[in-house]
């Protein structure tokens, strides 16, 4: 056999006599486990357990199966043990996926993490293709948008990030600032080229800003932000790239609707 996870997960069954209490001890979903006993029971050609109303227990074959998983988790105990205090350090690859736009504040977290683990190589992966946990793609994700509903993964509420609609000094120079949210109708803006894009900023401009406003569209948050510096039009950046600029003005106070809510997701 040479589906050890599967073994396990029967393994689990069996000592905790249901499947929300094997899923419970692994970290999966109660789905998963499900689906790892009915492919083993597949693979063998046999029935490992009676399903019943209090739960699950084993029948005979599942009995000798569950002794064999028994004696290697044994093992396996004994090996960490063993292996205890080789070294406890952090080292390896380290794989980190998020958008691009979140770039500013992710790299100096990574850099600072690889700091205290010089042991580490980081793999920063952005843009828009949606790299798989479950499949290694990454060992960490940042999401933007819904709460992500991977059954397997481990969602935590990251925070909420605030927006800004800024106007660079060019921009000033060429049309000048916003007396007040009501003179927005007399500038241009820098639009998202995604129709669709359900950012919480990019919703609220195509409810408040015409399409003729927006001369000026682009695909991602880093050719908006070069384009509002170049002074193409108004436009939104976060916190790190509006402090970092002396030359990016808010043009008015930044509204609860336009912050991005972001959630840090583990397998």
């Amino acid at each position: 056999m040479d589906n050890w996870g599967e073994i396990r997960t029967a393994y689990q069954v069996a000592r905790n006599g249901t499947v929300s209490g094997a899923a419970e001890v692994l970290g999966v979903h109660h789905a998963t486990v499900i689906r790892h006993i009915d492919a083993l029971e597949q693979r063998l050609g046999v029935k490992l357990f009676q399903r019943h109303a209090r739960g699950y227990s084993a029948t005979e074959a599942g009995a000798d199966l569950l002794q064999v998983a028994q004696t290697t988790a044994d093992q396996f105990t004994q090996l960490a043990g063993r292996i205890k205090g080789q070294g406890a350090g952090v080292q390896g690859e380290l794989i980190v996926t998020s958008l691009d736009f979140l770039s500013p504040f992710m790299t100096p977290v990574l850099l600072d993490f690889q700091n205290q683990h010089p042991s580490t190589t980081i793999r920063y992966l952005t843009g828009e293709r949606l790299f798989r946990l479950e499949y290694g793609e990454a060992h960490v994700a940042v999401r933007a948008g819904t709460k992500p509903a991977q059954p397997d993964n481990v969602v935590q509420d990251y925070f909420q990030m605030p927006m800004h609609l800024a106007a660079s000094d060019a921009y000033i120079a060429r049309k000048g600032m916003p007396r007040d949210e009501a003179d927005l109708v007399n500038h241009d803006f820098i639009g998202a080229d995604d129709a669709d894009s359900r950012a919480p900023h990019n919703v609220w401009m195509r409810e408040h800003v015409s399409s003729d406003q927006q001369r000026f569209r682009t695909t991602t948050s880093r050719n908006v932000w070069d384009a509002v510096l170049a002074g193409a039009g108004l436009g939104f950046v976060n916190d790190v790239v509006l402090q970092n600029r002396s030359d990016l003005h808010e043009v008015i106070p930044p509204k609860d609707e336009w912050k991005i809510r972001l959630w840090l997701v583990t397998h």
